[in-house]
């Protein structure tokens, strides 16, 4: 069975290095489920604009650490094909006195605590203090120039440091449970794992968020990676995760360059 079309277009967005990857990917998706990429190329979906493989765009061989999220966010202009990054955030701290992050960070939950994490972690936050005058401090000094200023700089620092953003589904329909939309690229995700495991040295360390992306454990190949595994960040328990500080802490992402 032939690929739909508007599916194989998106996969411009995806490096060159990924394109064989991805296609046998695709492939393993059609197998599973025949009518399901069939179904999906006519359906309405996020995220738009060809950005199923945004995430690709990084090349293979910079890959270090796959952290897999659960699905797009379900907007329009937050669902950017990255996951976690949402696309309806620019400045990542408030403008208004005495304010800490920005209202669209606040409005995204997983954003928000992810960011409270990296503070927490980066010793500029107490985990049990993330709010109100102690945040409106750290704002203050970001402002000055201490910090990055936008999530797209947020996104490079984390690519920089060979983090592929990947989600465990790669689409959200709202009229379709996301469970069984990630059920059904759950052979994408092995297909990409794999590759990963033949082609990249040293082998990636996966981070697994959330309750979907705990799920792929269950795939023999992931036995094959180092992994990390946390709550969903968008737990409140996810600020003061060790594990995720001990992963981010030296990467000082938030840092000025």
């Amino acid at each position: 069975m032939t690929i739909p079309s508007p599916i194989l277009a998106a996969l411009s967005h995806a490096h060159a290095s990924w394109q064989t990857i991805l296609t046998d990917g695709l492939r393993a998706v059609q197998a599973a489920d025949p009518a399901y990429l069939a179904d999906l190329a006519l359906d309405d979906y996020l995220p738009t604009g060809q950005r199923l493989f945004a995430a690709f765009a990084l090349p293979l061989e910079r890959v270090r650490y796959v952290l897999v999220g659960e699905g797009p966010y379900p907007r329009a202009e937050s669902a950017t094909g990255v996951c976690f990054m949402d696309g309806a955030v620019g400045s990542l701290w408030s403008a208004e006195p005495g304010g800490g992050l920005s209202k669209p960070v606040n409005k995204a939950t997983s954003l928000r605590n992810f960011m409270k994490m990296l503070l927490v972690a980066d010793g500029q936050l107490l985990a049990d203090n993330t709010a109100g005058a102690a945040l409106a401090a750290v704002a203050e000094r970001a402002r000055g120039g201490a910090a990055i200023q936008t999530l797209a700089e947020l996104q490079a620092k984390l690519i920089g440091q060979g983090f592929l953003l990947l989600n465990a589904s790669l689409v959200f329909r709202g009229h379709v449970a996301p469970l069984r939309d990630a059920k059904a690229w759950l052979p994408f995700f092995e297909t990409v794992m794999a590759g990963l495991a033949r082609q990249a040295a040293p082998t990636p360390t996966a981070v697994l968020w959330g309750k979907i992306a705990e799920q792929l454990n269950k795939l023999p190949v992931m036995q094959k990676f180092p992994q990390i595994v946390a709550e969903h960040p968008y737990n409140l328990s996810f600020i003061g995760n060790p594990r995720m500080h001990a992963l981010f802490g030296p990467m000082r992402l938030l840092r000025a360059d």
